[in-house]
């Protein structure tokens, strides 16, 4: 009896996690306000700007946007994995990848964004390399190559390394 009420209780705590998520959701207004202001800054400057300036905002843009989705990601399968389950019906607007997602494939996307995030913040390093030391650059390039690999690493565990889905669990959950 006593170990039933704890797993109980152990099991609805799992909504203490809904506020975090919603905190990620609300926490995208200050991303949008973020890139609001470059696109701003862009617009109003352009005239102004080189090639290459005009580059870099874009690049401040789309690496706020890929770390947008990264958070949209995490707060959305994360609630469905976690949370509670979202309920999916036929043409209600939404993604339907949301239900299908599981903890394995949230950990991939999340990695393939943050490479991607990493790769945008080294690319706008190389296109502004006269406002960078050699060592901001190495750093930059040990660090993406880091997420690279372990990215890498990560997919292969996946791939070659035991599945178990919930129907390969008999009724005893053995």
């Amino acid at each position: 009896m006593f170990r039933d009420a704890f797993e109980r209780l152990l099991f609805a705590a799992r909504f203490l996690l809904a506020p975090l998520y919603l905190a990620l959701a609300v926490s995208l207004v200050a991303i949008l306000f973020k890139s609001g202001l470059h696109l701003y800054d862009l617009l109003w400057q352009l005239p102004t700007l080189n090639d290459e300036q005009v580059l870099l905002s874009e690049l401040a843009i789309v690496d706020l946007t890929l770390t947008a989705s990264l958070v949209v990601i995490v707060f959305l399968s994360g609630y469905t994995n976690f949370v509670a389950p979202v309920a999916m019906r036929k043409d209600d607007g939404r993604p339907h990848w949301i239900a299908e997602i599981d903890f394995s494939e949230l950990k991939l996307k999340l990695m393939a964004s943050i490479v991607a995030i990493s790769g945008i913040k080294l690319l706008e390093a190389f296109m502004n390399i006269d406002h960078e030391t050699d060592r901001e650059l190495y750093w930059l390039v040990g660090i993406h190559l880091t997420f690279v690999v372990s990215t890498i690493v990560l997919a292969l565990a996946e791939r070659f390394g035991p599945h178990t889905h919930p129907s390969d669990v008999d009724s005893e959950g053995a």
